[in-house]
């Protein structure tokens, strides 16, 4: 399990964007904030000219990402982003809360429950693919 030490997390984050041929570079760093917990932050920048902006807080001991937000741009324009920032009066989020999808029209209040994100699993593959099929 890759979120159980900061070596195994940082070995595999760069052996994912090292192996995309899509991924033109990054500056993803995961740096440790105490013995147990670190910081991934940074962007990927794709030969698509999608820029994927990326932010975890991450407990190693728990084997848990405790906070996230990841954000997609287009040539420099705001597409999308995900955040887990909870909103109990909505009743179409409860599906999947805390976990959600910012999109357009009027991206900010715009939201749409998001399956795929975790606290108990890696984001960034299946963050990664969805950029590449765009």
């Amino acid at each position: 399990m890759p979120l159980d030490s900061h070596e195994k997390y940082t070995q595999f984050i760069f052996s994912l964007l090292t192996d995309r041929v899509s991924v033109k570079h990054h500056t993803v760093s995961v740096y440790t904030t105490s013995r147990t917990t670190g910081t991934v932050r940074g962007h990927v920048v794709f030969h698509s000219r999608y820029t994927l902006r990326v932010f975890e807080q991450v407990d190693f001991l728990q084997q848990r990402i405790l906070k996230y937000f990841y954000e997609v741009t287009y040539q420099g324009e705001r597409v999308w982003w995900y955040d887990p920032m909870p909103h109990p009066h909505v009743p179409e989020l409860q599906s999947t809360h805390p976990h959600h999808k910012h999109v357009p029209p009027n991206i900010k209040r715009h939201r749409i429950p998001e399956t795929r994100l975790s606290f108990s699993k890696p984001n960034l593959p299946w963050l990664i693919e969805e950029i590449e099929v765009q």
